[in-house]
């Protein structure tokens, strides 16, 4: 598809890296507000955290059913009602926090509905761009790296453009989101061409058999990568709303320039996972080696971080060594998932990844929540100990040999 990969236009991928910008908007932007929602709605912390938690659960078990029906009935037919989803959503939880006296509930309700929308949007722009750019491995990983530096800008965005919508008005950040995903529709809608389908979309008989077997063969190294989503996400998002919650509590640090100092190792995440997506090109030996190194840096940085945690400078550096191997794993691990997968079952697989990664996102701030108290350096012991198995476990079922001769035979 060399072709189709050359007609790729520019606003084609601005349009859907707006995507994953937004919809991590949604959710980080909310982390820095948390301590703020926590005092104007009158909830404890570990409630606070379920506003976070909420959007990501509800991600979790739709992702892999938008994943079947992007595959069966097109991509860009299950991206644009999803963002009317994340639409609706938002209005609600705006409207329940600025009218009512207790909305808590509605505005859980509110992040159930983004979430149902982030399950159908986020998730399927990944098989998309291998859809795009099929027979053009370099092509796809830079774009990859385009998409998820998307991503990791809205988390550098979100505590800044958080804390400053909420220092307006503490709701703002609910309506924002809104606004932000007619603006996303827009792109979609007009400026990104699905290729064309030659062939019958797979009946659900065929594809549960598929999918089966594609798990059964290539299980060892995909079940790999998705415990890294989990993972990392996990680290991610424990480490934002502990640092979040720290630089109130302890260093005193409130409003936009809490924002700032947020945003300080979210940035170090950023540039890493461009400057990943732009080496990697699509070289399975190279993934690999990206993986390894990037999970031992985490693992030894992230020990740091509650021993840190009354020294603000040397926490922000721990913090953004973390955010480094982060970003610069996470290409790696998309790149992997949506080249080495055989186009009818890439938005199904690729779905399993990204909830895995929402498991993460959603885990992070309320085991946090609890850590916190009594627990705090011995958790980010436990997640370095966990970093290295999973290295250990990269090393074994990760085999380039073995995935590129089942390509082959695809």
């Amino acid at each position: 598809m060399e072709k189709g990969a050359d007609k790729v236009s520019v606003w084609c991928i601005v349009s859907l890296a707006s995507i994953p910008l937004i919809m991590t908007l949604g959710n980080s932007m909310l982390i820095p507000v948390l301590p703020l929602l926590e005092d104007k709605v009158g909830i404890s912390s570990f409630q606070s955290s379920m506003i976070i938690t909420s959007y990501s659960v509800a991600a979790i078990f739709l992702i892999p059913v938008a994943g079947y029906l992007s595959d069966r009935f097109g991509r860009k037919m299950v991206i644009l009602p999803s963002l009317v989803f994340a639409l609706i959503g938002g209005l609600i939880a705006g409207f329940a926090s600025w009218k009512m006296d207790d909305p808590y509930t509605m505005i859980i309700i509110g992040r159930v509905l983004q979430g149902i929308g982030a399950a159908g949007a986020m998730p399927i722009v990944l098989p998309l761009v291998g859809d795009l750019y099929k027979d053009d491995g370099e092509k796809s990983s830079s774009c990859l790296g385009i998409i998820e530096t998307s991503n990791t800008f809205g988390k550098v965005l979100a505590p800044i453009l958080g804390s400053a919508l909420a220092a307006a008005l503490w709701f703002l950040p609910f309506f924002s989101i809104s606004a932000l995903s007619v603006i996303s529709f827009v792109l979609i809608w007009i400026f990104v061409k699905v290729p064309k389908e030659k062939d019958e979309p797979v009946k659900f008989k065929a594809f549960l058999q598929n999918t089966k077997d594609i798990f059964a063969s290539e299980g060892k190294w995909l079940y790999t990568v998705f415990l890294n989503g989990v993972l990392v996400m996990l680290v991610l998002f424990s480490m934002l709303f502990f640092l979040s919650e720290n630089l109130e509590k302890t260093h005193d640090i409130e409003g936009i320039k809490k924002g700032f100092v947020l945003a300080i190792p979210l940035l170090f995440l950023c540039i890493a996972s461009f400057l990943s997506g732009r080496k990697i090109k699509g070289e399975l030996k190279t993934i690999k080696r990206v993986m390894v190194i990037c999970l031992i840096a985490m693992s030894v940085s992230v020990i740091f971080v509650g021993f840190t945690s009354k020294k603000l400078i040397f926490l922000l550096i721990v913090t953004s060594i973390v955010g480094i191997a982060i970003g610069a794993l996470l290409p790696a691990l998309d790149a992997i998932i949506t080249e080495n997968i055989e186009k009818e079952l890439r938005g199904t697989v690729s779905s399993f990844y990204s909830s895995a990664r929402f498991i993460g996102v959603a885990a992070g701030p309320p085991l946090m929540s609890i850590a916190m108290k009594d627990f705090l350096n011995g958790s980010y012991i436990l997640a370095a100990v966990l970093g290295v198995i999973l290295t250990w476990l990269v090393f074994k079922f990760i085999q380039v040999e073995e995935i590129e001769e089942s390509n082959e035979k695809n």
